[in-house]
């Protein structure tokens, strides 16, 4: 099989790079290091790459821009790719208002390309969109909700198992990231429903790892054990610390992309998180952290929230078990954050 990654050298897109390629599948990645634009030498993802063409033999990186429509389309119409994993993203609210353009350009129109570009030169292969749950806004922050000790909590029994997919993503707060990703997602949704490109929508809760170049604008928990090991200053903004997120490792986020590639259903939309179970609040983060390594941030506290933020979030897998019966979490959020303090350890002492 002949698959192409975009945002090759990020979280989810590395993550996809090693799993096909152990797979034994040719690899093309795309990435032209972006994320150091948006978000300076700490977002740099060079060090993935290196790492990537050093130990998977069946990748080949191609440095091309998404929102070049004629790269995109040369690209793909050399390739004649079966499976394509679009990962490439703007991901920060507070980038995105400070940069409206280049935020759009690359979550809405960069898809376009991406989607016309398959439909014109790989009919057949399967498309996976990495969306995100911020296409439902501030939707969620409307439930009722019970304030515990050390998180916000659902308080209505329609939401017991979290998000499901026909919670609305209109009449709310987005932020422009939002936006730029709500239009991505209906594109993909379109091209499988208009077309009928194998295209499969994954809304994602909050995607982790140890290969993310987490930052303080995106990627919450890889930063945040970063600074917690380093004992650095730490703002947390807003809901008290208590607001909840739900984190998937990911290695589960690939496998629920596999598992959809081997029975496509075109245009259909799926919440990819943690769940109910890897759901944890800011403080319960830190504390996790601190049982694991023995230390945490210097924090500080901001009353001034995200725009557009969650105060509660998780995801309600349940129609993406019951599609897919042979897809579970298997990364607990204890073995994520244990696996992670030992990756920023070990790069410690390297």
């Amino acid at each position: 099989m002949r698959v192409l990654v975009t945002g090759s050298s990020g979280l989810i897109g590395s993550e996809a790079v090693r799993f096909f390629d152990r797979m034994g599948f040719d690899v093309a990645g795309v990435d032209n290091n972006m994320r150091a634009d948006f978000f300076g030498p700490k977002g740099d993802t060079r060090w993935n790459r290196e790492r990537l063409e050093s130990t998977c033999p069946r990748f080949r990186h191609h440095e091309v821009d998404i929102r070049d429509r004629a790269g995109v389309d040369e690209l793909l119409r050399k390739g004649k790719y079966e499976l394509v994993v679009h990962a490439a993203a703007q991901p920060s609210h507070d980038l995105a208002a400070q940069r409206p353009f280049d935020d759009f350009d690359v979550n809405a129109v960069g898809t376009l390309n991406m989607l016309e570009a398959c439909r014109r030169h790989s009919p057949d292969a399967v498309f996976i969109h990495m969306s995100t749950n911020k296409v439902y806004g501030d939707g969620p922050n409307h439930i009722r909700l019970a304030e515990l000790a050390t998180r916000w909590d659902y308080d209505d029994p329609r939401y017991e198992h979290g998000i499901a997919e026909d919670f609305s993503i209109d009449n709310c707060l987005h932020s422009l990231f939002g936006a730029s990703k709500v239009a991505g997602d209906v594109l993909a949704q379109e091209y499988g429903k208009y077309f009928g490109l194998k295209t499969g929508i994954f809304r994602g809760g909050c995607l982790t790892g140890p290969a993310h170049s987490g930052v303080e604008l995106h990627g919450f928990l890889n930063y945040l054990v970063l600074v917690a090991l380093a004992e650095r200053p730490y703002t947390i903004f807003g809901y008290k610390g208590k607001q909840v997120r739900d984190q998937i490792h990911s290695h589960d986020v690939i496998n629920a992309f596999w598992n959809f590639a081997q029975n496509p259903r075109p245009g259909e939309v799926y919440n990819l998180g943690g769940g109910k179970g890897n759901a944890a609040s800011v403080l319960e983060c830190i504390e996790m952290i601190a049982g694991a390594s023995g230390k945490r941030p210097q924090v500080t506290y901001s009353d001034t929230n995200r725009i557009g933020d969650h105060i509660c979030y998780y995801s309600d897998l349940r129609k993406l078990e019951s599609h897919f019966p042979g897809w579970r979490l298997t990364y607990s959020l204890d073995r994520i954050v244990d696996e992670m303090v030992e990756a920023v350890q070990k790069q410690n002492r390297a």
